[in-house]
């Protein structure tokens, strides 16, 4: 039986690189029925939402989704798509692998971190309040009668919102992948020191569910000094676990640290559901000249083939990748030493490459 899989190809080169990972994905011998749906600035247009009810529809039928990068407007337009389908179909945790693999262009060799952000809360959650609004003045008189300090009737404000029950459920899943993977060590990421309300909680909450796991060692870093170490000592750190804005800047940290977002994918996972995707943009000034790097969102595809339980063919995907990035041919400009290198391929070569490599294992 094929797995039903709601696939979303994205704008800019978003539909390249997902033609390039379905074709990957289809050459393992694992059947599927992509039901394929659009999404962003282009039906936003056509039915004045970027994401149509059906496309969340087909999500909660299927119960997995593959998704290319869709373009958010900056400072304007509507909400990040991406954010909007975490928030409605609760995909509570992003997980996002950040591994070297040999050939790649990178600072550090023998970098292998997970990093585990929440995804529907902290300032992510899009609750915000504009300047000059009734609401706004009413949250500014609110301020200033609880003593917290009084606020310029020019300003706006974004809320940040931890909770509990959010702070224990992305922990437990951090420490749960710790176990299921063979890690020994998650690191809790906060800013407790300042926001002793907010990464308070979540802090005080991670020791505890600490305790469930002995077999797990647990230890804790502030935001900023978390950074420093990174960049100093990557090869010390294996899961991260964060709040949600901490977790989507540390995120394209580590991703840099193993040669960039070009091999960074990832994944956003509920309750019995969960949406793949690499952590990279959607680039429209490169859309249709078959020049990006699709390794993320093969990436992806192997992330979602171990989420289904299909360990064989994930296996053969990314030995395979490995290879071809290893040998550095059939590789796009950004994996070359020299980004201007002549014999760069383009977005279909590098999937025909990794899918020859399959057929050859």
């Amino acid at each position: 039986m094929p797995y039903n899989v709601t696939l979303i190809p994205g704008d800019g080169t978003g539909p390249e690189v997902a033609r390039a990972a379905c074709r990957v994905l289809e050459a393992t011998g694992i059947k599927f029925r992509w039901d394929v749906f659009q999404v962003g600035e282009a039906v936003q247009k056509l039915f004045g939402t970027p994401l149509p009810d059906d496309v969340l529809e087909s999500i909660r039928h299927n119960r997995i989704a593959l998704k290319g990068p869709v373009t958010t407007p900056i400072g304007s337009g509507f909400r990040s798509v991406n954010v909007a389908m975490r928030k409605t179909l609760n995909l509570y945790a992003c997980l996002r692998p950040c591994k070297t693999y040999r050939g790649v262009p990178g600072p550090y060799p023998n970098v292998d971190i997970t990093v585990v952000r929440e995804n529907t809360e902290d300032l992510y959650a899009g609750i915000e309040f504009k300047q000059h609004t009734p609401e706004m003045a009413k949250l500014i008189a609110l301020i200033a009668e609880s003593g917290q300090g009084k606020l310029g009737e020019d300003a706006n404000i974004s809320i940040k919102a931890i909770s509990e029950t959010g702070s224990r459920r992305i922990v437990k899943f951090a420490f749960e992948y710790a176990r299921n993977h063979g890690r020994k060590k998650v690191t809790v990421v906060h800013k407790a020191n300042i926001m002793k309300f907010t990464d308070g909680l979540f802090l005080s909450v991670a020791r505890e569910v600490a305790h469930e796991y002995p077999d797990i060692e647990m230890e804790s870093a502030m935001v900023d000094n978390m950074c420093m170490q990174l960049v100093r000592w990557p090869q010390s750190y294996q899961v991260l676990v964060l709040p949600n804005l901490y977790g989507d800047i540390v995120s394209d940290l580590c991703a840099g640290l193993v040669g960039g977002l070009g091999v960074a994918p990832g994944a956003n996972i509920g309750e019995g559901i969960a949406v793949f995707e690499p952590t990279h943009g959607s680039a429209p000034k490169y859309a249709g000249k078959n020049k990006v790097n699709p390794i993320a969102m093969i990436l992806s595809g192997m992330l979602m083939l171990r989420y289904l339980g299909e360990t064989k063919a994930a296996d053969l995907v990314e030995k395979s990748v490995s290879e071809v990035v290893a040998e550095g041919e059939s590789v796009t400009y950004d994996l070359k030493p020299d980004r201007n290198d002549p014999t760069a391929v383009g977005t279909s070569q590098v999937a025909d490459a990794i899918i020859e490599k399959m057929r050859r294992a």
